[in-house]
């Protein structure tokens, strides 16, 4: 009788995509694809795709909704400790029971650069009205000359609109348009240079662009008209103003009584918009944790109970086997993953 030669399986140490090695297995004393794990285990195709899905889909893109909205939660629950720390100094000073020994000012000056790295702290999760996205933050603002009362009358004009330095955009203004296709008019000029427009609640002409392009557009936004609603002749600036953020530190002062008083009541609305925030993030935290729920195929608890029971037999045995288990089970694990994964608990 003759036996047939088996092929040599082949393992994958761990490491990064560029530098993966491939192992003879039989080196390694192990056998087929579960090398990894003392146990042989045979997976049937029904149970091993589904478990690869769930899996799958609980890394993309949930995982990275469960990470936007923990850091959102992170940096509203760090503003509002600190803003209850200054609130208690403000009140301690009014009822003088706290000297001026510079501590006031210095919870002041700590929370406004708190404030200042919203953006990055919150991995662009929450804009200056601590509205909470997963998509990039928007700042909303309007530009001098741009409402409706300016824009209405008058006959035919061609604007000309330079964002930032970028090419000309084009709007032409007419008799009888309504106002809500004066603001199309302009969305549909200004959307290729990422600046939207709209009617905002109040009825006037509302303009929306990414956070981190409003830099450039406050500061280099310049129209050229012809003479009716803007100059004529080349392109003249045009001041653009963002929308009052919910909360802002540097206007608050500690000078005198007056001063510590109207400073303790922006500081009380300061918190509360912060803990009306931090509601909404853990409302769409737990949304997110019934979207992994539902998303997590329901045959994947029995494959899942046998890869847990061979890591543990494994790696309770000294040696290499025990060794690329855990190794194995570590690559790509980061703080920010398992903090999100124990948020849902």
């Amino acid at each position: 009788m003759q036996i047939s030669p088996q092929a040599t399986p082949t393992v994958i140490v761990p490491g990064g995509a560029g530098n993966a090695s491939a192992v003879d297995g039989t080196a390694l004393g192990m056998n087929g694809e579960n090398a990894a794990t003392a146990t042989p285990v045979t997976p049937t195709p029904t149970s091993a795709a589904p478990l690869r899905r769930g899996l799958t889909h609980m890394d993309q893109p949930l995982q990275d909704d469960i990470s936007g909205a923990q850091q959102a939660l992170d940096f509203l629950e760090q503003s509002a400790a600190q803003l209850r720390n200054l609130k208690a100094d403000l009140s301690a000073r009014l009822a003088n029971r706290q000297r001026a020994d510079g501590t006031l000012e210095a919870r002041v000056r700590q929370f406004s650069n708190s404030w200042r790295n919203r953006s990055q702290a919150s991995g662009g999760t929450l804009d200056a009205q601590l509205n909470f996205s997963n998509k990039a933050t928007t700042t909303r603002f309007t530009v001098r000359g741009m409402n409706l009362a300016n824009l209405r009358p008058g006959g035919r004009e061609v604007l000309a609109i330079s964002l930032g330095g970028q090419n000309l955009s084009s709007v032409v203004l007419e008799p009888g348009l309504t106002d809500q296709q004066i603001a199309q008019r302009f969305d549909t000029a200004l959307a290729p240079g990422g600046v939207r427009a709209a009617l905002g609640e109040d009825g006037q002409i509302e303009f929306t662009a990414a956070e981190s392009q409003w830099a450039a557009i406050r500061d280099g936004i310049a129209v050229q008209g012809g003479g009716l609603r803007f100059p004529t002749g080349q392109l003249n600036r045009v001041k653009a103003e963002a929308q009052a953020p919910a909360v802002d530190p540097d206007t608050w002062q500690t000078t005198d009584v007056e001063a510590i008083r109207g400073t303790l009541q922006q500081v009380l609305q300061a918190l509360a918009q912060v803990e009306r925030s931090i509601a909404s993030v853990q409302t769409a935290l737990n949304q997110v944790a019934a979207r992994v729920r539902n998303a997590a195929p329901a045959d994947t608890n029995e494959g899942m109970e046998q890869v847990a029971q061979n890591f543990v037999s494994t790696a309770g045995k000294p040696g290499y086997q025990s060794l690329l288990s855990i190794t194995s089970a570590l690559a790509g694990i980061s703080r920010e993953r398992v903090v999100s994964l124990l948020s849902l608990r």
